[in-house]
């Protein structure tokens, strides 16, 4: 075990012993490394197939919590489809409001600084409970939790590459099936020759503009009214879609040509449905990645000018 120094001792080993400063920095943080791991792993972690099923089987339910983002908790579904395959016991999903959210001071979220509030919970809920898998879905008050699904945070996991769908399936040990869509709902066939487009002002690749879509006709947007005033600069002719909850977007997305977006809340819903889809992907931070059938990606101009001919012509 590697002894903390405190500010003054680390300040003086800086400036009288560089090398020993070094290792010093070296082995706290592969101390902290071993105990995330440790944390992660541990007797108490429900971290496997046979101690999920073993408190399964006990309680005849499984409750999880989670307190991230909204398509933070998109992805973990996947984990959760394929947990409630594996126990065949009611699941219960309860979320964690009001979490602190980091992000640059240069850039706004929806939400500003918490990645989960009341308004959100009241879009998610209809999209979640219609999902069959998912018995009750609820805020945390004081229920009692088996798995935390936010031990992805813990900072063993990095979070800034790889692929979110993957982040709770590392910390519960099961394999959830990504290629398979895992949201179900009925497609609205009214959009079935638009366009759905989002793009959040976070997550975006450098040099990509959307100014050639407006030869493109039923361009439709979906996201909030800054992000539309933003994209409508580029796209005189595309229409602001609202809607009143997450089910709503859903079936939009479920129900259009194909989709475009970024590494927002939207894509997730696309890619959770497995329709025609197209992501803008960031490479400074790349931790969202198409799998399964319909899937694009693309980093560079040219690539997303060819995907959109290529999905326009083929729908």
């Amino acid at each position: 075990m590697v002894k903390k120094r405190n500010f003054i001792s680390t300040y003086w080993l800086k400036y009288t012993d560089r090398q020993a400063y070094k290792d010093y920095k070296w082995e706290l943080q592969n101390y902290k490394n071993a105990e995330s791991a440790n944390f992660l792993i541990g007797d108490k972690r429900l971290n496997s197939p046979a101690k999920i099923r073993a408190v399964a089987e006990a309680n005849h339910q499984l409750n999880l919590n989670h307190g991230g983002n909204a398509g933070d908790i998109i992805y973990a579904l996947p984990t959760i489809k394929k947990l409630a395959e594996m126990v065949k016991v009611p699941i219960n999903l309860y979320l964690r409001l009001g979490q602190p959210l980091m992000i640059s001071a240069r850039t706004e979220h929806p939400l500003g600084n918490v990645r989960l509030n009341d308004k959100m919970m009241s879009m998610l809920a209809p999209l979640i409970k219609s999902q069959p898998y998912i018995s009750q879905f609820d805020v945390l008050t004081d229920q009692k939790i088996d798995i935390d699904l936010d031990y992805f945070r813990s900072g063993h996991i990095p979070m800034d590459r790889c692929n979110i769908a993957h982040w709770c399936s590392y910390v519960t040990g099961v394999n959830p099936e990504l290629w398979k869509k895992w949201i179900d709902v009925e497609p609205d066939t009214s959009f079935a020759n638009d366009i759905i487009i989002a793009r959040s002002e976070r997550y975006r690749s450098r040099g990509v503009d959307y100014k050639f879509l407006k030869n493109y006709s039923n361009l439709k947007f979906i996201g909030v009214e800054a992000e539309y005033n933003d994209i409508k600069n580029q796209i005189p002719n595309i229409e602001w879609i609202q809607v009143n909850d997450f089910l709503q977007l859903a079936r939009i997305i479920a129900g259009c040509k194909f989709f475009i977006g970024n590494q927002s809340f939207p894509f997730s819903i696309a890619e959770a449905l497995k329709v025609p889809r197209i992501l803008e992907a960031c490479y400074d931070v790349i931790n969202v990645v198409p799998e399964g059938e319909n899937g694009y990606d693309f980093i560079f101009q040219d690539h997303f000018e060819s995907l959109v001919q290529e999905l326009y012509n083929k729908n």
